[in-house]
């Protein structure tokens, strides 16, 4: 008999009566006493299949004998179930199959845990069997809508004339804000390949070449300590266009992003088209430049006010340059000291030496870790400034910006999470656009661009180069979503006299950037159109549109958090031989 003629997961009542051939692998298997019922499972779904002692006696003694994840087929007939005896969780849930041959292609030992639910199970266990947990339903889900949202990202730019093109695997190793993985090479002894951390200078010079539109679902490389959002290699959208700024580029991104989730997910959009806050407005409002705009609780500025009371840790900050921030908890006035105490821990966890508080009764009392040490128009002006009423809570910061910063955001985020505010059907995407051009780096006493070498600063804040570096602000974009970073780009530096001067400011000499970028600086050259683009992580997107809490819910074969393979044993030695091909020597 034929192998399979259909899959687990299409009939229906439609196809009753119909002879059919199935194959998969064991989901279930229950015995009545008499009848044996079998799920069988593929990549499609799972049908109920019926084996009868009074009818196929020798396939019923198979199915006796049959486990879990068995690799089998089996032909039969097509019934309606019994009335009362449907299942409606399954798309076969109306029909079943009648087995009159069953054969058994493999058999198969007892997994290390269960496939056939969704219960919780040890990642390091996970990683180690991948092969068996992607049989797993979930597992199944996460790869399928991935495949779809790559499909949707091809389809859709190509139908906007873009041309999709592979870019080497192995480069020239250039500063990019990583480090890099090193490939060395056997016919160079002493040099080395770099894998990209993304296609940056490649896809500029394409720009160069005159493809106008090109896009990549490229692989990425990144030595960088591991997070829940991070893994050493991962795959991202790559994607330039020429002859626009940076609102094109923002068009073609949002069209395509809300495509994806209006046609693919059944998560709501919270914001048509997506929001756009500057850096500055973002920092001040929600302390980060990736915020989650699904709820509230924004932050205010009260460093003035601070600066003229007499509790010391206010002013005393506020005379140092500090920062004084505080936020609003509606309704939350009558937490607990041991509440409190929590949410003082965890933003001593990201710096904050520790957290005011003042909460404001119904009848118009105050109860306050610091407001004994400020006068009535104060604490007024205080609650005033952050729209107090009576039953909220108010929660505060006072130490460096930076601190003040991380602190109250990573603070929001959790009350957001207790609260109930962070709704997981609700994707929330906006732009974050006017980043500074550069930032100081007062340990290398230099400049350092914010987003990378090429990114063009404002038109109108080239003359502050010269002047006030700190001032200008860059073409530079990232789309956010639920407080991801999901994308990040920006407008190019298309000719060579601005770019040389970029590098002259960030220290960077004629010898040093000839080096390292002079196949750039060459093309340049050549007549370089205006051009921008932009690098969505399609892992990091598809981790939210699945519902996942990091991304290795949705890479097939995932590292772990210590960037290790479990279940290959990688990274792992090599032998001798090897090394003396490469022309290394293990330093050991």
């Amino acid at each position: 008999m034929a192998l399979k003629s259909h899959t687990c997961g299409e009939l229906g009542l439609d196809d009753v009566g119909e002879e059919v051939t199935l194959a998969g692998w064991v989901h279930r298997r229950r015995d009545h006493g008499g009848l044996i019922f079998v799920d069988l499972r593929d990549r499609w779904g799972i049908t109920q299949v019926v084996f009868n002692p009074d009818t196929v006696a020798e396939a019923h003694a198979t199915a006796g004998t049959l486990r879990l994840e068995y690799v089998v087929t089996v032909a039969g007939v097509v019934r309606e179930r019994p009335a009362g005896l449907e299942n409606p969780g399954l798309a076969t849930g109306e029909i079943e199959v009648v087995a009159q041959e069953i054969e058994i292609l493999n058999t198969a030992k007892t997994p290390p845990f269960y496939i056939n639910d969704d219960s919780p199970v040890d990642e390091a266990l996970r990683l180690r069997y991948r092969y068996l947990d992607l049989r797993r339903q979930r597992m199944q889900r996460n790869l399928i809508l991935r495949h779809k949202v790559v499909k949707f990202i091809r389809d859709s730019l190509s139908d906007e004339g873009f041309l999709e093109i592979e870019t080497p695997i192995l480069f020239k190793s250039t500063p990019e804000g990583a480090r890099d993985y090193l490939v060395p090479s056997r016919l160079h002894p002493g040099s080395f390949y770099a894998l990209p951390q993304s296609p940056q200078q490649l896809k500029q010079l394409l720009m160069v070449a005159g493809y106008e539109r090109y896009f990549q679902i490229a692989r990425c490389f990144r030595d960088e300590d591991q997070r829940g959002d991070r893994q050493p290699e991962f795959t991202q959208l790559d994607l330039e266009m020429s002859f626009v700024d940076r609102d094109d580029v923002l068009d073609v991104v949002e069209r395509l992003y809300t495509g994806i989730v209006e046609q693919l997910t059944e998560k709501k959009l919270l914001f048509k088209p997506f929001q756009r806050l500057s850096y500055d407005a973002a920092m001040s409002r929600f302390g980060t430049d990736r915020p989650d705009l699904r709820f509230g609780l924004e932050l205010q500025d009260i460093s003035d006010i601070a600066a003229a009371c007499d509790f010391r840790v206010f002013s005393e900050t506020a005379a140092s340059g500090g920062l004084i921030k505080g936020l609003k908890v509606p309704g939350c006035a009558t937490y607990s000291r041991k509440q409190i105490d929590e949410l003082t821990t965890l933003v001593k966890e990201f710096g904050a030496r520790g957290l005011a508080w003042l909460g404001l009764g119904n009848n118009g009392e105050v109860r306050s870790s610091f407001a004994k040490f400020l006068t009535e128009d104060q604490v007024q002006a205080i609650v005033t400034r952050l729209d107090g009423a009576p039953g909220d809570l108010l929660l505060f910061v006072a130490d460096q910006p930076a601190v003040t910063n991380e602190a109250l955001s990573r603070l929001r985020l959790s009350l957001g999470d207790q609260m109930g505010l962070r709704d997981a059907d609700v994707l929330a995407l906006c732009w974050i656009i006017d980043f500074p051009f550069v930032i100081w780096n007062e340990e290398e006493k230099r400049w350092d661009p914010s987003h990378h070498l090429f990114t063009a600063p404002m038109d109108e804040d080239i003359p502050l180069l010269d002047t006030a570096p700190g001032k200008a602000r860059g073409k530079q974009y990232d789309l956010v979503c639920n407080g991801y970073e999901i994308a990040g780009g920006s407008i190019r530096i298309h000719q060579r006299e601005i770019q040389e001067k970029v590098f002259d400011l960030i220290g960077l000499t004629v010898e040093e950037a000839s080096q390292q970028f002079g196949h750039m600086l060459e093309a340049f050259e050549y007549g370089t159109p205006p051009h921008g683009g932009i690098a969505p992580g399609i892992d990091r997107f598809v981790m939210l549109l699945a519902g996942e809490p990091n991304i290795r819910e949705v890479i097939a074969f995932p590292k772990s958090q210590s960037a290790a393979d479990l279940m290959a044993g990688a990274p792992s030695p090599v032998s001798p031989v090897q090394l003396r091909e490469l022309h290394l020597k293990l330093d050991r």
